[in-house]
């Protein structure tokens, strides 16, 4: 994971440079990442987990 994001860090620096004025701190991705299986849950329950990783409790 932390090589995926560094080097989708890395091509999105050099095709698109505006983007780096997006970072915090330098930085594009936080070095935090989760990997989970969701088995066989239906993609309308899986979006809704996603969907509420975006908003603070």
């Amino acid at each position: 994971v932390n090589s995926l994001k560094g080097v989708s860090s890395r091509l999105l620096r050099q095709r698109h440079p505006e983007v780096a004025r997006r970072y915090w701190k330098g930085v594009l991705w936080s070095p935090s990442y989760f990997a989970a299986s969701c088995g066989g849950a239906p993609l309308s329950i899986v979006r809704q987990y996603v969907e509420q990783q975006r908003t603070p409790d």
